[in-house]
């Protein structure tokens, strides 16, 4: 199976990505760029407003969380990778609150959380990204793009950020969870913390018949 989700959030162009890892005609487009189409905007309660503007999906600053969530057909739970771009236009918290299916349960990665700088899966054995294996501190420019990848197979959740890998989590042994505030991005989703932010070429494809990144 191959899944090409584009999801774009404020102005931005479409960047080419298929063609760079795959034929564009092995993916599947799930954004119009007319209508959020199976695409939702996320109950959080206190999130900004969620529209379909120049063939753009546009995720506005909340009080609290704003995001899209994936209410269309069935997407991969294991063995399968995620590739988007991220960019923070405005605001000063996570960017990119990327949630997604890992087996029976669900992971965030967040990018840019804490104040700005904290990168990390949310959660490995109840501890959030500020404060497990994955924590990280990074430093994000407003208004560049950031390439993200994300692969979950049954042994580990892989991260590489800008082509560099930055986690390699073993999920066996280890209690993957989501905090309480990000189940209603599940099943995949995209969550921005007071920030407005952009992302593009949101994919989603099988493990087993991609090539390594």
């Amino acid at each position: 199976m191959r899944i090409l989700i584009l999801c774009l959030v404020t102005a931005l162009v479409l960047p080419r990505y298929a063609s760079a890892q795959t034929p564009a005609s092995d993916w599947q487009s799930l954004f119009d760029g007319k209508t959020l189409g199976h695409w939702q905007s996320t109950k959080f309660g206190g999130e900004g407003q969620v529209k379909v503007e120049n063939g753009q999906i546009v995720l506005e600053a909340g009080k609290t969380l704003t995001g899209i969530t994936w209410s269309g057909a069935e997407l991969p739970t294991t063995n399968y990778e995620i590739a988007l771009q991220a960019m923070r236009v405005e605001g000063r918290d996570f960017f990119a609150g990327v949630t997604f299916p890992v087996a029976d349960s669900f992971c965030s990665l967040i990018l840019g959380g804490w104040g700005g700088t904290v990168v990390g899966l949310s959660s490995i054995n109840s501890e959030d990204a500020s404060q497990n294996e994955t924590s990280q501190s990074r430093e994000f420019d407003l208004g560049r793009w950031y390439s993200v990848r994300i692969r979950v197979t049954p042994a580990k959740i892989e991260v590489w950020l800008d082509d560099r890998q930055i986690i390699n989590q073993d999920v066996k042994g280890n209690r993957i969870t989501i905090r309480m505030e990000m189940e209603p991005s599940t099943p995949l989703g995209i969550a921005t913390w007071k920030t407005k932010a952009g992302s593009a070429t949101f994919a989603c494809g099988a493990c087993e018949r991609r090539s390594s990144w």
